[in-house]
């Protein structure tokens, strides 16, 4: 008997609408505007619970960062999933590619298949509560594809996601929450920086995925 794919499995693509489509081209017209594009509600429950589920047996790790001299644990834990090649080197930190779990290589290919979000890894962040936090920065590392866009799926727990200016320090507040897609277009890397806050009243935990496309085999040049 087939094993249910919780949705994953669908051949009705969720492609953009026009409307999706204008909206992208006005965020990059306007160079006062951060270029994402926000989905709501991108996974279905059934999808939502399978990577829950899954995200269980991850092989989560809180690594130190040195700042100053003094080394400190980040305020989170996470685990990188990527194809063969795909190593990653950001924060200081060298992170060897884990192989693809189920549920996460299902979401990559189905955002290949809905957006044509092309990926060949995906940085797993947990967030055990509104504790724990991501600080301002921008995900603009040398073996990131130029040009090659970023998706974020949330699940669990809604958090604020910040989104700022590097020259004027305008801020942008979106409410992320479980099963909402975050797509940061390029150049938003480059202009733009991102953080998620602490969220002292929060209580759940939150899971974030965010597929990126490396250049391969970067770090073996």
């Amino acid at each position: 008997m087939k094993q249910a794919g919780f949705g994953f499995d669908e051949q009705e693509p969720l492609l953009p609408t026009a409307a999706d489509n204008q909206t992208v081209k006005a965020l990059y017209d306007d160079k006062s505007a951060a270029p994402y594009t926000l989905i709501r509600g991108y996974l279905n429950q059934a999808q939502q619970q399978a990577l829950l589920i899954e995200a269980k047996s991850y092989p989560m790790t809180r690594p130190e960062l040195t700042v100053y001299g003094k080394s400190h644990p980040i305020p989170r834990s996470q685990v990188w999933f990527a194809d063969k090649g795909c190593d990653y080197f950001y924060s200081g930190l060298f992170i060897e590619a884990l192989p693809w779990p189920r549920y996460a290589e299902k979401l990559r290919l189905k955002l290949i298949r809905d957006y044509s979000l092309m990926s060949n890894g995906v940085l797993v962040n947990c967030y055990r509560d509104g504790t724990e936090s991501m600080g301002w920065h921008s995900d603009d590392e040398k073996e990131i594809e130029s040009g090659s866009d970023i998706a974020s799926v949330t699940l669990g727990a809604s958090r604020d996601f910040f989104i700022r200016n590097k020259l004027t320090k305008e801020k942008t507040v979106l409410t992320l929450n479980s099963g909402d897609l975050l797509i940061m277009h390029w150049p938003m890397q480059q202009h733009w920086e991102h953080a998620l806050p602490k969220r002292m009243r929060v209580k759940q935990t939150r899971i974030n995925y965010t597929f990126r496309k490396l250049i391969v085999d970067f770090h073996q040049a």
